[in-house]
């Protein structure tokens, strides 16, 4: 194994690199909804409130499990942070920039992929905007 794939291993789910994605779905007026893919570095805590004002929306709400793995077409646990579609908005808060690399998934629990944030953002082109918590 290169050192690079063993050093995904070995650290998916905690130390530099850690992040978490949450889908959270915003209502935008009566009858339009909208789905967020959130990414932010692991340390941090999502501003349901920030998300909410950056989709001009009238009310926010974490997302189902159901509903979250049908549009990241994976199941909880194994999501990526990429968005595949336009039924769900990638948005990146911009303290995961200072991390080297993240590490995810590689669409099994055992297997992670190490990939420098500068290429990800390049790859995943997401919409940067500050969601969350100051802390």
């Amino acid at each position: 194994m290169s050192g690079e794939l063993e050093d995904a291993v070995a650290k998916p789910d905690s130390g530099p690199g850690r992040y978490e994605r949450l889908i959270v779905m915003v209502k935008i007026g009566k009858k339009r909804s909208r789905h967020v893919l959130a990414v932010m570095p692991g340390d941090a805590r999502l501003d349901l409130q920030a998300v909410k004002s950056l989709l001009e929306g009238t009310y926010v709400a974490f997302t189902d499990r159901a509903r979250a793995e049908e549009l990241a077409g994976s199941v909880s646990g194994t999501v990526l942070p990429f968005s595949y579609g336009p039924r769900l908005e990638l948005v990146v808060d911009p303290k995961l920039l200072d991390l080297p690399r993240l590490y995810f998934n590689a669409a099994r629990l055992d297997r992670s992929i190490a990939m420098s944030v500068d290429d990800y953002v390049r790859i995943a082109a997401p919409r940067i905007a500050s969601i969350t918590a100051a802390s």
